[in-house]
């Protein structure tokens, strides 16, 4: 074993540590800060596996925009820390499951051995022999190859549930403050001298 793979473990235990730091910490932008230390920490790792494009690409898109803009975010509104008891065992048991059915999806998915009884001879697999292509590709053309070609439907449900939670988010921040005196103007524009001026007498 070489020192690369001893950076590369090194790596992937401060990615580990940080995004286990990301879901215990109570403050907002403590997590945040530890977010983008995993990234750093992948970006490093996908650079020393070769893949430079999505090691930059993960730089800047997640590291220099979406991050940067939680941290700034969170810091201009007002998040309060609460400091009542958390029901932790519930936590722990909803954490057990959600972790149990990621990783029933993730075998689900890299499991090949499907039982067919059908006639598979009129199915046509299309696929790309990438040790021909290793010596003319670079990773940038064939991450879009791959991309906008076998997966264009995947990517664009991608960019479609992005869309979803961008609006999703929008519609939870737009709360109307009810202790505020805000103005009509339809009634304000209606009103004429002869009902909203009254003289009164004053009495000497």
């Amino acid at each position: 074993m070489n020192y690369e793979f001893y950076l590369f473990y090194l790596l992937s235990s401060f990615a580990v540590i940080s995004a286990i730091m990301v879901i215990c910490l109570s403050n907002a932008v403590h997590s945040v800060l530890f977010l983008i230390t995993v990234f750093c920490n992948v970006t490093a790792i996908l650079i020393l596996l070769g893949a430079e494009f999505l090691a930059f690409l993960l730089l800047i898109v997640y590291v220099g925009a979406i991050a940067i803009l939680f941290l700034f975010v969170v810091m201009m509104l007002n998040v309060k820390i609460t400091s009542g008891k958390l029901n932790i065992w519930a936590l722990f048991v909803l954490s057990i499951l959600l972790f149990f059915t990621l990783v029933g999806q993730f075998f689900m998915s890299i499991n090949l051995n499907f039982e067919y009884g059908g006639d598979t001879s009129h199915i046509i697999y299309s696929w790309t022999n990438w040790f021909e292509k290793n010596t003319t590709f670079t990773n940038t053309e064939a991450i879009g190859s791959v991309l906008y070609t076998n997966y264009s439907f995947v990517f664009l449900m991608g960019g479609f549930l992005l869309l979803i939670a961008m609006i999703g988010t929008i519609v939870l921040t737009m709360h109307q403050r009810s202790d505020v005196n805000k103005q009509i103007v339809t009634v304000q524009l209606s009103r004429s001298s002869s009902n909203a001026i009254r003289f009164v007498q004053l009495r000497h």
